[in-house]
């Protein structure tokens, strides 16, 4: 049984199930939280009881991305794990052959706001705050963000954002394309819903292979790009920031 991720699909809403994190008070990402991802997102990929799927950390956040605690206690080859556990659940969320959409509350930030990305869809409350955090410990966007950051808001703004690790304002991150929809934060659970119940009844194979189609696939010689510069400097002297200054 998992203890951070699960499934909720709801009698007042059929066909749209919500992956919801649930690791308090961040729901920072782990590698068991990373492991708990891949499986739950394998899992709904194959219900039939479920055409449209929500990303959901709550109503107070997102995700605020990995978990320090545990950054500090990795070696190299640790690191690589991890990141490459990263890029994997980031993955299975984005591979999930069903209309998607991330419902944005609070924070969404480094590997959390990379998780957001690979949803069809992010829906935020007027008051979130997105970012790549990751500069600020010394080290670079992961799970795939390299790659689909600049797909969204083209290659200047994706290294604004990575090089400075500032958060945005969702008024700011709509028109940039991070977002797609921003509401009243008491909203967001309800908008994402909202677009996810369109797809119930629809045809769910060619929902599939549009998705496909419009996807693509990351190439794999740039995550692997990605996977090998962050343990790079996961191993170097930036990475003192890490301990010294807790990333944030």
């Amino acid at each position: 049984m998992n203890e951070f991720v699960s499934v909720y699909v709801g009698d007042e809403r059929p066909g749209v199930g919500t992956i919801v994190l649930s690791r308090p008070p961040s729901n920072t990402l782990t590698r068991q939280a990373c492991r708990e991802i891949i499986a739950v997102a394998g899992g709904v990929a194959h219900r039939d009881d479920i055409a449209a799927v929500i990303l959901f950390g709550g109503h107070e956040i997102f995700s605020a991305g990995d978990d320090l605690a545990e950054l500090r206690t990795l070696s190299l080859a640790d690191a690589d794990t991890a990141a490459q556990l990263r890029q994997d659940a980031v993955a299975a969320v984005a591979a999930i052959p069903k209309p998607t959409v991330a419902a944005i509350t609070g924070y969404a930030l480094g590997s959390g706001l990379s998780l957001a990305l690979a949803a069809d869809r992010r829906v935020s409350g007027d008051n979130a705050k997105l970012g790549f955090t990751e500069i600020l410990a010394g080290l670079i966007p992961g799970g795939g963000a390299t790659q689909r950051l600049p797909r969204l808001v083209g290659v200047s703004k994706a290294k604004d954002l990575a090089f400075s690790g500032r958060f945005v304002d969702a008024r700011d991150a709509l028109p940039m394309g991070l977002l797609d929809e921003m509401v009243a934060p008491d909203g967001v659970y309800d908008a994402a819903a909202d677009w996810a119940a369109r797809f119930v009844g629809a045809p769910a194979r060619a929902l599939a292979a549009a998705k496909a189609a419009i996807n693509g696939e990351p190439d794999a010689d740039a995550l692997a790009r990605e996977r090998r510069l962050y343990v790079d400097v996961f191993g170097g002297a930036d990475r003192r920031f890490v301990a010294d200054e807790g990333g944030r």
